[in-house]
């Protein structure tokens, strides 16, 4: 035999025993999946970022036409019309009809197989309407800029609307920067799955959350995902979490108009979704944005529900002002002590008063005139109370005691205008009935 044919036997050879360890590989490890569902095993960790995020679910029973491994994980493959991993920023879709057509689709890796791909209807979105048929009401938080309180509203709103003995839902789709758990005070909990799908944490028995910021080994681990990915978890959100009947689905979405905004109107239908609250604060540069979160609002069908005003001047009581007292080289002295001793003594009808100051300029007219303006209601103002900050950072509601004595009824008339303009109050007394 010559040395090119003792070469091809031997790497046919190598070859033949590679394939058969490969097979016996795979048996053994389809069979230990097939085990480790029927016992119920706990779930091991499993990758779902492109850069080694891990989500910790721990399972009752395993759907393995659903999960890999039994673990609860984002879609990274081009299936049944997923944006793939690899795809670019602002892909729109592989089922899309300008899908390898659009400027979007310049330079992407899959740009030739998603322009001749046959295109047809996600199966998802069946899947998504499926899980939504149980939800009566689903309102939309939004907001222009970041930093103006629309988590702290989202959570307080949750808060208010549990409190009144609805059924209510808070999903938190702000997956770069998840705050809801911390201001529903549910840190270091983690997501559990049953044989329904996921099962949201609950704060009461009629108040679930879900946010991906259950699913983070740290609090302090940094979400680096492109657009497809947080799309893609957006939508296994909507499809796999299982919140039974609910009266109302808060949405908590991220500041801005992008990707995750186009994709829970575009999973949800924009003619199932109730509306969308507008959280601003009153300075120009925010209501801007604002104006385009507007907009947008009227180019996808979603109904604006209102605006609210947040930050709406400092108002505490005066007895709980800082007192300083300025010397002539610029040092500030606490005189806090000597301050309210005086207004005890000499003033002590100042006790009960409640002291208010413009932080943001509002000379423009603030929220309010740009409603008038834009024709969308106006739900009111809402003042920076340091109690109410205080509540979110404890993760507690500021209708439960008489702490947050300045925001909580502003809030609570908010929410009450809101549902009164949409015709939901009535909901309260069929509940009653």
């Amino acid at each position: 035999m010559n040395c090119i044919g003792l070469s091809r036997s031997l790497s046919l050879s190598l070859a033949h025993r590679l394939s058969v360890l490969f097979a016996l590989s795979l048996s053994c490890f389809q069979l230990g999946r097939s085990f480790s569902a029927l016992v119920g095993t706990p779930i091991s960790t499993v990758d779902i970022a492109e850069k080694g995020l891990k989500v910790s679910v721990k399972a009752f029973t395993v759907k393995r036409s659903q999960y890999l491994k039994g673990k609860a994980k984002a879609p990274i493959i081009m299936e049944n019309g997923e944006i793939p991993e690899n795809a670019n920023e602002h892909c729109p879709g592989p089922q899309s009809d300008s899908a390898g057509k659009s400027d979007a689709c310049e330079g992407c890796p899959n740009q030739q197989i998603c322009a001749t791909a046959p295109k047809g209807p996600d199966p998802d979105v069946v899947a998504i309407a499926e899980r939504m048929a149980t939800v009566k009401h689903k309102i939309l938080v939004l907001s222009g800029k970041g930093g103006v309180g629309k988590s702290t509203f989202s959570a307080q709103l949750a808060f208010a609307l549990a409190a009144m003995d609805f059924q209510v839902g808070l999903l938190d789709i702000d997956i770069c920067g998840p705050s809801i758990p911390k201001m529903l005070g549910l840190e270091g909990q983690e997501i559990h799955q049953s044989n329904l799908g996921w099962s949201p944490v609950y704060v009461e028995s009629n108040l679930g959350v879900m946010s991906i910021g259950f699913m983070l080994p740290e609090p302090d681990e940094a979400v680096i995902w492109r657009g497809p990915r947080k799309n893609a978890l957006i939508k296994q959100f909507l499809k796999d979490v299982y919140w039974g009947e609910l009266d109302f689905l808060v949405v908590d979405a991220p500041p801005g108009t992008s990707d995750e905004h186009i994709s829970i109107v575009q999973y949800l239908d924009a003619g199932s979704i109730d509306g969308a609250i507008i959280v601003t604060t009153p300075q120009q540069v925010s209501l801007i944005d604002v104006r385009k979160e507007v907009s947008f609002c009227k180019k996808v069908g979603v109904q604006v529900l209102g605006i609210v005003e947040n930050m709406s001047g400092l108002c505490q009581p005066v007895m709980d002002f800082k007192f300083l007292r300025m010397t002539e080289t610029g040092e500030q002295i606490d005189v806090t002590e000597w301050a309210r001793e005086h207004l005890k003594e000499r003033a002590p009808e100042f006790l009960n008063i409640i002291a208010c100051t413009e932080v943001f300029d509002s000379s423009g007219g603030g929220a309010e005139r740009m409603c008038r303006e834009m024709g969308v209601p106006f739900l009111g103002k809402v003042p920076l109370d340091p109690q109410l900050c205080k509540a979110a950072e404890e993760g507690r509601s500021c209708f439960v005691d008489q702490k947050c004595g300045v925001s909580a009824p502003a809030l609570k008339k908010i929410i009450d205008k809101m549902m009164e303009n949409q015709g939901l109050s009535r909901m309260l007394v069929d509940n009653d009935a």
